[in-house]
């Protein structure tokens, strides 16, 4: 582990992504007297988390410590004014993590010289540990610092590792995203249902049930999708109907190719 108690883990910000975070780590048996919380404002859960295990927590910056990997989970807007602030407590071998949107390597190099930042992009699903993060690293992050960020991203999901800070922008339009079209589609299914004649109540746990199920027998199964599609489609039958529709020259593909590219695009100028 690149952190301890002497060398702590910060997590700078522990809203509902660090805080989705910080129970994971916990779950996953990470030592709490190696973990510092800096924020002063705890949500009340947040707040019984540290109670809980016995995780310091502080509202400034403190002195006289240097950590071994500070995480960055606040607001892009809030960098300019948070950055300077840590400059105390990080030296050359520290890591710096960031799940903020729109900030590139290059922010964090401004403000504590050249170390090892990696940028990370997860999505909310890690509140229910069953997210997925990628994560580029620029060339000063160690071996056994990856191995250290994929352990502790691992307690919130999947981790992949990216190769170019370009595709940072094309992970949010695809999985940073991505779950908001997934309640889209269960929104659309059950206003479908109401159309066809179906209780309001009943459309809504039927659509919402089955798009929760069918995602769960894609991880269970680990089969590709469209074999997945294949195997629930009877020739000529209802399904086949359907799918004649959703997947017409004008259906959900180009659709959904054009709102991931709309989602990469306001990544890119969010970014600057």
């Amino acid at each position: 582990m690149t952190f301890s108690k002497e060398r702590p883990f910060l997590l700078v910000g522990a809203g509902k992504m660090g805080g989705a975070m910080l129970s994971g780590w916990m779950a996953d048996g990470i030592d709490p007297a190696s973990v510092l919380v800096l924020d002063p404002f705890l949500s009340a859960e947040v707040s019984n988390l540290l109670t809980k295990h016995g995780i310091r927590h502080v509202t400034d910056v403190p002195e006289e410590m240097t950590a071994g990997i500070v995480l960055v989970a606040i607001k892009p807007q809030m960098m300019d004014e948070v950055l300077p602030s840590l400059a105390p407590v990080i030296d050359q071998e520290t890591l710096v993590l960031s799940v903020a949107a729109g900030t590139p390597v290059s922010k964090f190099q401004s403000a504590f010289g050249d170390i090892p930042v990696a940028r990370c992009m997860p999505n909310t699903p890690a509140m229910v540990k069953r997210g997925i993060t990628a994560v580029f690293p620029n060339q000063k992050v160690s071996e056994e610092q990856k191995s250290t960020v994929t352990h502790l991203l691992t307690a919130v999901g999947k981790v992949v590792w990216l190769t170019s800070e370009d595709q940072i922008d094309l992970v949010t339009g695809v999985s940073g995203s991505g779950p908001a079209y997934v309640f889209y589609l269960a929104e659309a299914l059950r206003e479908a249902g109401k159309a066809a004649g179906l209780p309001d109540a009943l459309a809504e746990e039927l659509a919402i049930a089955t798009v929760c199920g069918a995602g769960e027998l894609m991880h269970q199964s680990g089969e590709d999708p469209a074999i997945l599609r294949q195997n629930v489609t009877s020739p000529n039958g209802t399904t086949a109907a359907a799918l004649d529709i959703l997947m017409a020259s004008g259906g959900l593909q180009p659709v959904m190719t054009d709102a991931v590219a709309a989602a990469v695009k306001r990544a890119r100028e969010l970014a600057g």
